[in-house]
């Protein structure tokens, strides 16, 4: 079994593959060094693979890689995909990742991969297999916390993704009708001239906020909760054969 994990900015999560088949994910805890060998009980991971944004990875996951074939996902990890990215260096390996996943559920089809978390990150897959780029903007936490913090009086709010309210008749729902109409009107129009420049694009959606967004966008979508991590899967498995295949000639 794989064994990959995906360590974000502000929630890390993990799964075991059989192969193509997701067994099992969830969630785990960084400063709690436990939490993994909770996650697999009785069960034996073959291979892993760690996507993180830290610069550093905590000791109980460097002492996990000594028990388990470990592969760290970096720019210089060999994908499956051809990758158009200029800058590949500073590109996050969960937008790859992601649009890892989606070439692996939909190939042959043109993707829009919406991926709605700390930041919202747009990324487009052409129908060749070919990762072009896309778009980076404030996710709706962090919306809520530069209003707060780059001026002298509006408070810090959390986002209510029930509010669905247009006028604001106080602060604080002018804050969430800025924020939350804004971010829905925001995505719905970047996906609207994607879709106008590429007729017959897949849309897909994950993330924290998939749900809000699925809920609010009169659309077609797809919503696929754990595309990452089946993308950290997909390039673990090709690195495993790449491996397998360079040693048996």
């Amino acid at each position: 079994m794989n064994l990959v994990l995906d360590i974000g900015n502000t929630r890390s999560k993990l799964a075991l593959f059989q192969g193509d088949t997701l067994v099992s994910a969830g969630m785990f805890d960084l400063s709690e060094p436990a939490s993994v060998a909770r996650f697999l009980g009785d069960r034996k991971a073959d291979h892993m693979l760690i996507s993180t944004v830290k610069k550093h990875l905590p000791a109980f996951l460097e002492d996990l890689g000594k028990q388990i074939p470990l592969t760290a996902f970096t720019a210089d990890t060999p994908v499956p995909l051809k990758n158009a990215y200029t800058s590949a260096n500073t590109l996050g390996s969960d937008r790859l990742a992601g649009i890892i996943g989606a070439w692996k559920r939909y190939p042959g089809e043109a993707v829009l991969l919406v991926d709605s978390g700390t930041c919202i990150k747009y990324n487009y897959l052409t129908p060749q297999g070919e990762y072009l780029g896309g778009g980076i903007s404030p996710g709706i936490d962090m919306r809520f916390k530069a209003m707060h913090a780059y001026t002298g009086r509006l408070p810090e709010l959390a986002a209510d993704y029930n509010f669905d309210t247009l006028i604001g008749s106080n602060t604080t729902e002018s804050l969430l009708s800025g924020v939350m109409n804004g971010v829905v009107e925001e995505v719905g129009g970047i996906i609207k001239r994607f879709e106008t420049q590429y007729p017959g694009l897949k849309i897909v959606l994950t993330g924290g906020n998939y749900h809000f967004f699925e809920k609010r966008l009169k659309k077609p979508i797809f919503a696929h909760p754990n595309i990452i991590l089946e993308g950290l899967n997909e390039i673990l498995e090709y690195n495993v054969k790449s491996c397998a295949n360079s040693t048996s000639t």
